[in-house]
């Protein structure tokens, strides 16, 4: 029954994901009033917002263009409720920049299938993945997803290979440039974002480690779920699936590797989860199984969501 609120997508379902998620966006912030006296405090809010609703459409719309869902608002809606097993992302401008410039690369990576302007997407995709780096150097991880993407498709022209490197250089050459006139120590900035952490005791909380567990066990459900089921989706899209499985590990490999660890470095996840999670329930064949799904989701977010406040 609630599944079915967002089967198609209308005007009315995008006005309800717009409320929903100024609701929750609402409803965290203010558990801390001190940045409402502040004008520039609120802008920063205002902005955050504005790029929480960005990725959210974003992650939509790629699903939709490129065939990997059908027109329906599960993927917006996903996306929200996997945001809400973490909404410290909700504070975390620097991540969201990052991983709103990592979805912009996602969606030339995937455009690729058509086989039409090949390196200007590949050269796109990897610019685009070089400044996500950074907001959070990790994010240059997802370089690997393009060299995964020139596998899958266009592999034999050789040039391929070499524009991300390109872009890199260019990136380069203008961050060093933006330091050197602004004063700041490139080596130190770079040694100090490139910073590695491995340790597992990183959750400040018991309610976070819940959080964790849960998203995890309903991530892997997803992903496994389109793997075994991959080689029965159209062959038009099978390539694809596979670029977003790609990204979502790499994703998780960022927030194994990520310093500060906090449970926000897992948004880098949420695109190609709730992109993941649409699929799988557009494919089941039955109401009750896509119910049982949504709802399952649906009650884990809100109690990790509540358990956080």
């Amino acid at each position: 029954m609630i599944a079915s609120v967002f089967k198609k997508s209308t005007p009315l379902n995008y006005a309800l994901i717009v409320f929903l998620v100024l609701f929750f966006f609402f409803i965290y912030q203010i558990q801390d009033t001190s940045w409402m006296p502040s004008g520039v405090l609120l802008l920063k809010k205002g902005f955050t917002f504005l790029l929480v609703l960005a990725s959210v459409f974003l992650t939509s719309f790629i699903g939709k263009r490129n065939g990997l869902t059908k027109d329906s608002g599960y993927t917006a809606i996903f996306f929200l409720l996997f945001v809400l097993f973490f909404p410290s992302i909700f504070n975390n401008l620097d991540l969201l920049f990052a991983n709103f410039f990592v979805l912009l690369a996602l969606r030339r990576l995937i455009s690729l299938q058509s086989m039409k302007a090949s390196k200007e997407k590949i050269f796109d995709a990897s610019i685009w993945i070089i400044l996500a780096s950074l907001f959070h150097f990790w994010s240059i991880l997802f370089l690997i997803l393009v060299f995964i993407s020139i596998i899958l498709l266009v592999s034999r022209d050789y040039t391929n290979w070499v524009l991300p490197f390109i872009a890199l250089l260019a990136v380069g050459i203008l961050f060093a440039f933006f330091t050197s006139i602004f004063d700041i120590n490139l080596l130190q900035y770079l040694e100090k974002a490139s910073q590695t952490n491995f340790a597992i005791d990183y959750f400040t909380n018991t309610s976070e480690n819940i959080a964790f567990s849960i998203y995890v066990s309903v991530a892997l459900f997803f992903v496994f779920s389109m793997l075994i089921t991959l080689s029965n989706r159209p062959s038009m899209v099978q390539t694809s699936y596979k670029k977003v499985v790609a990204s979502f590990f790499i994703g998780a490999i960022v927030f194994v590797v990520s310093a500060d660890k906090a449970s926000d470095f897992l948004a880098l996840t949420i695109a190609p989860l709730a992109i993941l999670a649409t699929a799988h329930l557009e494919y089941s064949q039955t109401r009750f199984k896509q119910e049982i799904a949504f709802g399952l989701v649906l009650l884990c977010s809100m109690f990790s969501f509540m358990s956080q406040l």
